[in-house]
């Protein structure tokens, strides 16, 4: 007889597990989310009350340059300037004449470079615009001693030589332009350029009036300039100045994430030991709100952070992963770099590049909790930050507060029926089917008070 036969057949001398578990109780958890993540966003952001739905951020005038990016369209191997697009361009700025426009964009031709190619070469005369379809070139100049220096990066969307369109003959490229990756770009030479403007009246004439235009006094930043005298001795005559703002400053409105939950009324009745039914389905969707704003706060094309950086504040990284000295650039753009934010696959690149380097970033405690920080600047991750199918993402640092004129969070709180701040849970009434309605809701949205309080670095390689 065999051991199993021996078991079977031996009597059972005590009540088993199975029968026992009938009489017994079962400790239990509150139910778990996945989804939760520290959300650093919500926790760092100095959030500001927003009464009336809406925040207006006043600033001084500020002289539009046309610093902007270009767009491009695709056909297959083919890509063309978007023709609207060029407007983007500094002397083309205020020109909407689609005819010439259109000729404009016709007129460019396409190029590919390898990496390594140079583009354009210090000291040769200006001849073309260059349009950055896609790729990634480095610049680079003479120092003051005969050595070359880096002037940073350009890529998609950016644009070279658009000084062309206004400059004299003998105008020079001040930097060398060599393509660091497979690049596609676009090409208008001087010679097209002429043919157009003979052939197109409303450009010719909008470039001469640009020409001719008196260049309007403002400060390295753009604004317009508040006229100031010092060094003086006696009785000099003082200028005269006010500070002039701007006549269409930009609102914010407070956006909104919604849902409806919904709990039958038998189930918020009966089953409410130990747990109470309704309070954990209303937990786990407040979780899911507060996911969803911080994703709309990165990521929201009208107020989200990387979508609202101003293009003079991105910066692309000098090789491809995030280094060291991409983040030394990026925080000492701008005075009182507060806070970073990166996905948590970029911030193990950056760690990557920091062993490679022989470094070994220190940490900082923020809330209580430790985390990775460069410069004495807190690396907090953000897996709301999207990562593309090319394998980059971003990294965003911030200066925050009213008072810092850095980036703020804005709310209203005080709402009817409100369990948060700036968020609250409706009774909707009870249906036919005896389903009991709650509509959930939380208000918000982000200000940028000036443009140097928020900075991106695109273009960053995750690598394997």
């Amino acid at each position: 007889m065999t051991a199993i036969e021996e078991a079977t057949e031996r009597p059972q001398l005590s009540l088993g597990t199975a029968a026992a578990r009938q009489l017994a109780t079962t400790t239990k958890t509150t139910p778990q989310m996945q989804e939760i993540s520290p959300r650093w966003l919500l926790q760092v952001l100095p959030w500001v009350e927003t009464q009336g739905g809406a925040f207006r951020v006043n600033r001084r005038t500020t002289y539009a340059v046309g610093d902007g990016r270009l767009s491009f369209a695709t056909t297959g191997a083919e890509v063309r300037v978007i023709a609207a697009e060029l407007s983007e361009l500094p002397p083309l700025r205020d020109f909407n004449d689609e005819e010439a426009l259109r000729a404009l964009a016709d007129a460019f031709g396409q190029r590919e470079y390898a990496p390594g190619e140079v583009i354009v070469e210090f000291g040769s005369r200006i001849d073309d615009i260059v349009l950055i379809a896609h790729g990634k070139i480095a610049k680079t100049g003479i120092g003051e001693y005969g050595d070359g220096t880096e002037l940073g990066a350009a890529a998609d969307g950016d644009y070279l030589g658009e000084q062309l369109l206004l400059d004299p003959p003998e105008s020079i490229w001040e930097y060398t332009a060599k393509a660091t990756t497979q690049c596609t770009v676009l090409i208008l030479n001087r010679q097209q350029l002429s043919e157009i403007l003979d052939r197109a009246e409303p450009l010719r004439n909008h470039l001469n009036d640009v020409r001719a235009r008196p260049q309007r006094p403002q400060n390295k930043a753009g604004e317009a300039a508040i006229e100031l005298a010092s060094g003086h001795d006696g009785e000099a005559d003082l200028p005269g100045t006010y500070v002039d703002y701007e006549a269409s400053p930009r609102e914010y409105e407070l956006s909104v994430a919604q849902t409806i939950l919904r709990v039958h009324s038998r189930v918020a009745d009966l089953y409410n030991n130990p747990m109470d039914q309704t309070e954990q389905q209303l937990r786990l969707t407040i979780e899911a709100l507060r996911e969803r704003q911080e994703h709309e706060l990165i990521n929201n094309r009208e107020f989200g952070l990387l979508h609202n950086a101003e293009f003079s504040q991105r910066i692309y990284t000098r090789t491809g992963p995030p280094t060291p000295d991409d983040f030394d650039e990026l925080i000492t753009r701008r005075r009182k770099s507060r806070f970073l934010l990166a996905h948590p696959k970029a911030i193990a690149a950056f760690g990557r590049e920091c062993v490679r380097k022989g470094i070994h970033p220190e940490t900082n405690v923020v809330d209580g909790k430790r985390v990775h920080s460069w410069r004495g600047v807190p690396l907090l991750p953000c897996n709301k930050i999207p990562i593309s199918k090319t394998n980059t993402t971003s990294v965003i640092v911030m200066r925050t507060g009213l008072d810092d004129e850095g980036v703020i969070g804005l709310r209203q709180t005080n709402l009817p029926d409100e369990v948060e701040p700036g968020l609250n849970v409706r009774f909707m009434g009870i249906n036919e089917k005896a389903v009991i309605s709650y509509l959930v809701s939380t208000y918000y949205s982000a200000a940028v008070l000036v443009p140097d309080a928020l900075g991106v670095l695109e273009n960053v390689e995750l690598g394997g």
